[in-house]
Parts: structure tokens; C-alpha cells; sequence
């Protein structure tokens, strides 16, 4: 059977990008837009260049990884709305923007497993906050690994030495950006509290999303009041002994790089099914020198996307988005 067109109306088209813009982006900088036409087969996402982190991510590799989370959201809204769909990553040379092209397609089939995962689209929250002790039962982190595969991509649980060092380079990433004021004025301007003419900013990390200053040594998560303190923020003690796991690729692509996007959001997706918290941290993979080190040299990792942080705590507050009006075109 061949593909056919979306049947869609515009409300609906809405809809499903609305899910999809829910994934997490680096700095929450929101780096993606939609163009869909009504009567034509194709929804394409773009990366948005005018979002990119110039500075702390010049290849745009974390660009990729938020634009490919989106694109698992939509995968996901349009299984879960009966839309069998079929993704064509980098579909043209000539545009490097373009990033994929999602066709209707009735000879997908239904995906039950991932329309299984709608409800977890905006309930998953990245949670600055400190997780419980209690181990993540290995059932669990079995089925984040076998979600990692079904995307062509690995998610390793790194040995007790091997988390501290992932820490420790953590710590180093952050002294670098203390350093670099370039990357400093980059960090605060997606972390400020500017106010628009609609009220507060529809994208950043906003202050109520920081989570709480570790009282017990350095966190293990990104500390974005760190250069810009916050008034009444609180303090907490973190864990003793963080929950950690790193998906990696075999290459370094760009197509790499959107299958770790897809990959990371449906472990983020079905980790927030499962009852667990999670975060991200890409600290010491903005910087070169440091990046590779975070690879686990007893496990054949190839490159590694994201270091994701596991475990039992609160949710986190969910963090503004764009209008779907704002990164959705229509064009007729």
C-alpha cells in the first residue's frame, strides 16, 4: 500500500506538534519548527537555527538531540491518534535544516507500544530535586536499555568507579564554564527571568525549575543558580550515590545524533511510565577535552549523547513552551 496524505485538519495538526513540543532541549531553548500543508503527505521538522547554543554546542549536536525528542513526541501523539506514521531523517542534502520529514502511512500499521506512552508525554519533567537511595530494580533498567535499541542506540549503566569519574567531569564542565565568559552570558541568557508582553518568558530555564542548592557536597545535576543566585531558593541533601546511565551511538552523526534524540525521549518516556524521576545533564559533553572520558573504557560504548540520572523523587515543575501557533506553519 502506498503512503497517503495526512488527513488532518489544523486543529488536529496542532495537536499532535503540541505533544511533540513538550520533549526537553538543551537549556530548554525550544530549537525546532513545523511545517505542515494541508492536503500534502509530508509534516517536516526544521531545526532552527536562531536557537542554537554557538558557544557550548558550535556542531549543533544537542540542537539535533532536542529536534529528534520532538520528533519521538510526534511519533508518539500520532500512534496514540490512530496516524501510522513513517520518518525519513536528513531527507535532503541541500537543506541541512531540515531535519526529517514524517509521511502518513497506512502500511506502518498501529504502534501500541508507542501510543502506550502518550500519557507520559507531559507528565515527564526534568527534576533538579534529590532522589531516594532506593535502587532502580534491574527489570527496569532492562526495559530503559531494550527501549534504547528499539532506536538503534545503547544505554549502559556504568560501574561504581566509573559513575565517580562521570561526577568528577561533571564538576571540571562547570569549572570551564566559569571560566569561558562566552559561555557563562550563553547559559544566562536562557536562564533569566526577563518578562515578555505576554508575562513571564515562554522558554528557559526558569528560577522555580532550578531545584534546591546541595547542602552535602556538589549535586548531581546541573546547578543553573550557580552564576545567577536565586533569592529563597533552599537547600537539600542529593543522594549518596547517584543513579546514572549513558546512552551512546556507535558514530557521531548527524543521524547519530537524531537517533539519540528519539532514543533518549522514549527512555524519558518510559522511565516516567515506570515511576521513576529523571534528568539530563551534557555538561562534560559541551567540552571536547572532556567529552570523551565520559565513555566507560570496560563497556564498548562508541559516543556518548547524554548522561541521564535515575531514580525515585519528585517530578520537577514543568517548564514553559512556545505557542504551538509560534512553531507550527501552516501553508496552504
Amino acid at each position: 500500500m502506498t503512503a497517503t496524505h495526512f488527513d488532518l485538519d489544523p486543529d488536529t495538526a496542532a495537536r499532535l506538534v503540541g505533544d511533540a513540543v513538550t520533549a526537553p532541549s538543551m537549556h530548554n531553548a525550544q530549537p525546532w519548527k513545523f511545517v505542515f500543508r494541508p492536503g500534502s503527505s509530508v509534516l517536516a521538522l526544521y531545526g532552527d537555527p536562531e536557537r542554537a547554543m554557538t558557544r557550548t554546542d558550535p556542531n549543533h549536536r544537542a540542537l539535533h538531540l532536542g529536534c529528534a525528542a520532538a520528533l519521538f513526541n510526534l511519533r508518539v501523539s500520532a500512534a496514540w491518534n490512530g496516524r501510522p506514521v513513517s520518518v525519513r531523517l536528513l531527507p535532503d542534502d541541500s537543506d541541512p535544516w531540515l531535519l526529517a520529514t514524517v509521511t502518513h502511512d497506512e502500511a506502518a500499521g498501529g504502534d501500541h507500544d508507542l501510543a502506550a506512552l502518550h500519557d507520559a508525554v507531559r507528565r515527564r519533567h526534568t527534576s533538579r530535586y534529590p532522589f531516594s537511595d532506593e535502587p532502580v530494580p534491574t527489570a527496569l533498567l532492562d526495559g530503559l536499555g531494550a527501549a534504547a535499541r528499539l532506536e538503534g542506540c545503547r544505554l549502559t549503566v556504568p560501574s561504581t568507579w566509573h559513575i565517580e569519574t562521570v561526577l568528577g567531569l561533571v564538576r571540571d564542565a562547570e569549572h570551564h564554564e566559569e571560566m569561558d565568559p562566552l559561555a557563562q552570558a550563553e547559559t544566562a541568557a536562557w536562564t533569566s527571568q526577563a518578562q515578555g508582553a505576554g508575562g513571564t518568558r515562554s522558554d528557559g530555564i526558569p528560577a522555580a525549575a532550578f531545584g534546591p542548592k546541595s547542602s552535602g557536597g556538589p549535586a548531581p545535576v546541573r546547578d543553573f543558580g550557580r552564576a545567577q543566585p536565586v533569592p529563597d531558593r533552599g537547600w537539600a541533601v542529593f543522594e549518596k550515590r547517584p543513579q546514572l546511565a549513558l546512552l551512546s551511538t556507535t558514530g557521531d552523526t548527524k543521524g547519530d545524533w537524531l537517533r539519540a534524540g528519539q532514543a533518549l525521549q522514549r527512555i524519558l518516556l518510559q522511565a516516567t511510565t515506570d515511576g521513576l524521576a529523571t534528568s539530563m545533564t551534557s555538561q562534560p559533553l559541551e567540552w571536547p577535552e572532556l567529552r570523551w572520558t565520559v565513555r566507560d573504557p570496560v563497556a564498548a560504548m562508541g559516543h556518548v549523547q547524554m548522561v541521564l540520572r535515575l531514580g525515585y523523587g519528585p517530578a520537577g515543575p514543568a517548564t514553559p513552551r512556545r505557542p504551538v501557533s509560534e512553531v507550527l506553519e501552516i501553508r496552504e
